[in-house]
């Protein structure tokens, strides 16, 4: 009789093993035909406790406002660079072309700017370019959609100009880098750091007044003559439009 029950009792255990093996293989068969999709939801309620709360919220929304404000600023301030050269276009009456920068070289030693304004919208050889905070050179050459603008900062630059608080002529010189050479031939010529400098009355190739520049340093008077170093207002390295003056002078 003990037999019996011990025999029945091992055959009992035996057969709950078996449905716990069949129950496994379900399970497994089940993650494998949804893909793993229960342990996802699974995650999704355990880590519901750890998802981010209120301070996690306040970050978030604080970063988003900030990159939201970075993006205004940098639009207003293409606005006050756009309506500056619109007020550039403005304050003349010289009919004028405005024309992007395509390409630039204001760190080599030709210094120049390529325009996509070319012979084809009335651009000639000699035009004055200027953008914002002034005059920035001349038209060197032109194709049907390009121009080419020779940089005051170029070595073959050369114009005249005007100081005006000693009311004296000059010329402006390129010297290869970005601060021209003004040169003065008077020794007596009371030239001080802070003077402004523009386009000369008396030029043939410029109209009169544009602005150019600022004298930066005074060099020493050699053989009657004074020179100094001019910054200038008109950025060509950040400039990405100009507007190129058409009339003849």
């Amino acid at each position: 009789m003990l037999d019996v029950r011990g025999i029945s009792t091992s055959r009992w255990w035996h057969k709950k093993k078996t449905w716990m093996l069949i129950g496994v293989f379900l399970f497994l068969v089940f993650v494998r035909i949804s893909k793993g999709s229960f342990y996802k939801d699974f995650y999704y309620f355990i880590s519901k406790p750890f998802w981010p709360g209120q301070f996690q919220k306040e970050v978030i929304v604080k970063s988003t406002e900030q990159e939201s404000l970075i993006k205004l600023n940098l639009l207003e301030k293409d606005n006050i660079r756009l309506r500056e050269i619109l007020n550039l276009q403005q304050s003349s009456d010289i009919e004028t072309v405005s024309a992007a920068v395509i390409s630039r070289k204001t760190g080599s030693w030709w210094r120049q700017l390529i325009l996509n304004k070319g012979s084809i919208d009335g651009v000639e050889v000699g035009s004055p370019v200027i953008g914002p905070g002034g005059l920035l050179g001349r038209v060197e050459n032109t194709s049907l959609f390009t121009s080419s603008v020779k940089l005051l900062t170029s070595p073959e630059s050369k114009v005249g100009v005007w100081v005006d608080r000693i009311q004296i002529n000059g010329l402006l010189v390129g010297a290869g880098y970005d601060y021209p050479n003004l040169i003065l031939y008077s020794k007596d010529a009371d030239i001080k750091v802070g003077d402004y400098v523009s386009s000369s009355p008396a030029s043939t190739l410029l109209p009169p007044n544009i602005p150019i520049g600022i004298v930066l340093s005074v060099g020493e008077t050699f053989q009657a003559k004074k020179t100094a170093k001019i910054l200038l207002l008109a950025k060509p390295q950040a400039i990405d439009w100009v507007q190129i003056l058409k009339e003849k002078f």
